[in-house]
């Protein structure tokens, strides 16, 4: 296979590790295939507007056994690996034809996870050292690398990531005969937080994580508690969610045999669990600010931010003269920008004596007209 028949089979694969929220449809917010079967993410700028990634593997061979994988060892699929100078290469030429962001690159464990992450860090050091490049590179850390191993890849990328699969021990043996979830997860992604914490050295490389939900038997409620203990403890940039892929994996693990109650339920609860981590990050909204049902699990057919707000109906409504930011941010249908300008109409004595200048409309209006008072 020459090098771009090999980047196709392996973007192909990479489309299974999202570690990113967006879609698959049309948009400049939604990934799209190239020409060449390369997978091409969109990224937000922090000035707004979007840019894009390349992402890949460097070898869909594994020797692991995670069973929602559809390349896992047992499976008999087509396999190749690139090499650390083919990747570099074709991506500097990438950047050449046209503006790429950076690069994402994840990888199969091939033999042991430090042969796997020399793959990985030999083809960020190349892009580093020979092609001088300066742009963003994203480097998952294979479970099982050495300290070493974890330290050079800090050293080389823009950001880091070691998927933490499912929330706990227990629901991580259910999924994985040969890795450990404290040895093989946890202990690297507490390194990372260590060597990239405020004052280090790498303080800028920005650490994130994903849960593939659904493939055990996890809760809702159990994902949360680890979503926020993550962000509090670990202090991770971001925390991704991708709803298992039902029929890829291995007939024996629990999300394989649990029942589907309607074609799009995974989605749906991929969606609420984004909307709480969003809570977490934007709204200052805390782990015992979410509500469940009896089993743990997210209303699958209301915003969790309403559902709050349907159970505390002695905090509202909130007078929009006198409301602080985070009180503001607690009314459904009222995020981060109108707050914002919200409490910017208010500077210099000026009263918002009207929802009119809110710009507020159609059922986003009535909502927030329930919960908010002039």
């Amino acid at each position: 296979m020459d090098t771009l028949d090999k980047l196709k089979m392996l973007s192909d694969a990479s489309q299974y590790d999202l570690a990113c929220a967006c879609g698959t449809r049309g948009g400049p917010d939604h990934r799209v295939r190239g020409e060449d079967g390369s997978w091409l993410y969109p990224v937000s700028m922090p000035g707004g507007g979007h840019s894009i990634m390349l992402k890949t593997l460097i070898s869909n061979v594994c020797n692991n056994d995670c069973g929602y994988c559809p390349y896992r060892a047992a499976r008999d699929v087509p396999r190749c690996t690139i090499t650390p100078d083919e990747m570099a290469k074709l991506f500097i030429g990438y950047t050449r034809q046209r503006y790429l962001l950076g690069i994402f690159l994840s990888s199969g464990v091939v033999g042991t996870p430090d042969n796997t992450m020399e793959l990985i860090n030999g083809t960020a050091r190349i892009l580093r050292r020979k092609y001088a490049y300066r742009g963003y590179i994203h480097l998952k850390v294979i479970p099982g690398a050495s300290d070493a191993a974890i330290d050079e890849a800090i050293s080389l990328a823009s950001a880091v990531s070691v998927n933490i699969e499912v929330p706990g021990e227990k629901h991580f043996s259910a999924l994985s005969q040969k890795k450990g979830f404290l040895k093989d997860i946890i202990h690297p992604m507490r390194r990372i937080a260590k060597l990239t914490g405020k004052g280090m050295r790498h303080h800028r490389v920005r650490q994130t994580t994903q849960f593939i939900v659904g493939a055990a038997d996890e809760t809702d409620a159990e994902i949360v508690k680890y979503t926020s203990g993550l962000y509090k403890r670990l202090d991770l940039d971001r925390v991704y969610f991708s709803s298992y892929q039902r029929g890829l994996g291995s007939g024996s693990i629990p999300g394989e045999r649990r029942e589907i109650i309607g074609a799009n339920d995974g989605l749906v609860r991929e969606h609420r669990l984004y909307q709480v981590d969003f809570l977490f990050r934007k709204y200052g909204f805390t782990e015992d600010d979410i509500r469940y049902d009896a089993n743990g699990a997210l209303d699958m057919t209301r915003d969790p931010k309403l559902v709050w707000a349907e159970s505390h109906p002695e905090k509202f409504p909130i007078d929009v003269n006198k409301a602080d930011t985070l009180q503001l941010l607690r009314v459904p249908g009222i995020g981060p920008q109108t707050a914002k300008r919200i409490v910017a109409m208010r500077k210099g004595g000026g009263r918002i004596s009207s929802m009119d200048g809110l710009s507020l409309k159609g059922k986003r209006r009535v909502l927030v007209e329930k919960y908010l008072k002039c």
